[in-house]
């Protein structure tokens, strides 16, 4: 299977804009993410609602957005890069102004899934539209610049959230993308560029359904497994939906003539590889993003203003330092940087293992700007070597993958986190008991962090040895 099409080694005269484009509608995502969650108290509040209701507002949208990213990424194969992304932006807008509108916590819930309907569609085409116009010797810069959308959302959603909340109430945190979509769509329509012809092609319902009930059942099993019980009999069942679902989503795919995912892409060891490879960064990315805020707060005392300061840290190195790594692994390849990365990745959460009761602000941002370091340096190399061993009449769907793979490492990450910190913090309360709650925190903290070391060390390993796409000039 080719690897590289030629006709990627041809750049687009307005690539860059399109960049700008696309970056303007995938900030959305990632802010509207992260922003709602400083609104949840509040929601609840307003609505008065409990916590495990209001906490579906959150869940709504990360459920619909996971199972669903496959899917556009075969449609935009199927039907078109800018095609999708347009609906996606439309769907996303208009629902959102019908969240800041919602009378009632299940109206907005119901719409919090349908903007992750439009979310999913321009997440999924983001990196396949920057890969179609960018040559194969600017890939990992463009998908570098792209990819600091992600640590942009992150790191301003918690300030804008508390901001907008506290100058104009919620539901401005779902007004704002009203602005920011109707510009991104005037600006995409006229610059992102018709894919050429289309050849016609059947879209596999089946293929769709299965992949999103074994998806949907997965991640709900994963986000509220530690909540139920690992054992629950709902836990279980949800087990055994995505088992079978994904056994039968194999077997379909593998004998309809037009699958919804080319499996074959699998055979590719660094499609494969690369995508192992993330989704243990976003594993243990998770762990680090679900444990340190209980850490600075519940342990060390520090306010949910400085908490979040703090926490900002991660993201903004990752900011400056994705473009830069992306823009060398066009020079010296991808393998060698994805590595250093994730081994970067790796040590930090090493050292977090040593943190104590007595650490200082300082000795946490530090790491965190060294986590954030080492994500920057891997995620661009490691993106553009998976986009690099994909065909063009599947980037569609590779990126799609990708994209998936981020939903789940995400989902996963806090289940393998919370699931070991419960499991060795108990175990240490049982000897201690109640008073000595702290040091039993600190166990299933320290526990936490050396298994996401060596998840990240897995990722390394796997960078290491995946070798080069040998038809890629970059690679």
């Amino acid at each position: 299977m080719p690897l590289d099409n030629p006709a990627l080694s041809t750049p687009h005269p307005r690539r860059w804009l399109i960049l700008f484009a696309v970056m303007s509608a995938g900030i959305m995502g990632p802010i509207d993410g992260s922003v709602v969650n400083v609104a949840l108290p509040t929601i609840s509040k307003i609505f008065n609602v409990d916590l495990n209701t209001v906490g579906w507002v959150s869940m709504a949208y990360l459920l619909v957005l996971g199972s669903l990213i496959l899917t556009y990424g075969r449609l935009g194969d199927m039907y078109g890069f800018r095609r999708i992304l347009l609906w996606g932006i439309i769907i996303f807008t208009v629902a959102s102004g019908i969240c800041a509108l919602a009378p009632n916590i299940w109206v907005l819930i119901f719409f919090r899934a349908i903007q992750a309907v439009g979310a999913g569609m321009f997440m999924a085409m983001g990196p396949a539209i920057v890969t179609s116009v960018f040559p194969a010797n600017e890939r990992g810069r463009a998908l570098g610049t792209n990819g600091m959308i992600v640590a942009t959302g992150l790191a301003l959603g918690p300030t804008l959230g508390g901001l907008l909340i506290t100058v104009a109430g919620w539901q401005a945190i779902f007004m704002i993308n009203i602005p920011i979509g109707i510009f991104s769509y005037i600006l995409c329509r006229q610059v992102v560029p018709e894919v050429e012809k289309l050849k016609p092609q059947r879209f596999d319902l089946m293929g769709a359904v299965l992949a999103f009930i074994s998806l949907s059942a997965f991640l709900l099993a994963g986000s509220y497994g530690e909540e139920w019980g690992w054992t629950s009999p709902l836990t279980i069942i949800l087990g055994i939906i995505f088992l079978v679902g994904i056994w039968a989503f194999i077997r379909w795919e593998r004998r309809v003539e037009q699958p919804m995912l080319d499996l074959s892409l699998f055979r590719n060891k660094v499609f494969t590889a690369a995508n192992f490879a993330a989704l243990m960064n976003f594993m243990s990315q998770y762990a680090v993003i679900f444990l340190i805020p209980f850490f600075l707060q519940q342990i060390l005392n520090y306010s949910p203003g400085k908490a979040g300061l703090i926490l900002t840290a991660s993201p903004l190195v990752t900011l400056l330092v994705a473009p830069i790594s992306g823009a060398l692994s066009d020079l010296v390849g991808t393998r060698r940087l994805a590595f250093l990365g994730q081994a970067t990745v790796s040590a930090t959460l090493f050292l977090m293992s040593r943190l104590q009761v007595t650490s200082q602000a300082f000795d946490i941002v530090w790491r965190l700007c060294l986590f954030g370091l080492g994500t920057g340096i891997f995620q661009s190399p490691n993106n553009s070597a998976v986009m690099g061993s994909v065909p063009r009449s599947r980037l569609g769907i590779g990126s799609g993958v990708l994209a998936t793979v981020r939903n789940v490492g995400m989902v996963l990450g806090i289940a393998v986190s919370s699931g070991v910190f419960t499991w060795q913090r108990q175990a240490k309360l049982a000897i201690l008991g109640p008073a000595g709650n702290t040091q039993a925190f600190m166990a299933g903290l320290k526990a936490s962090f050396i298994v996401g070391a060596c998840l990240a060390a897995a990722g390394a390993f796997a960078s290491l040895v995946r070798g080069d796409n040998l038809l890629s000039k970059v690679n």
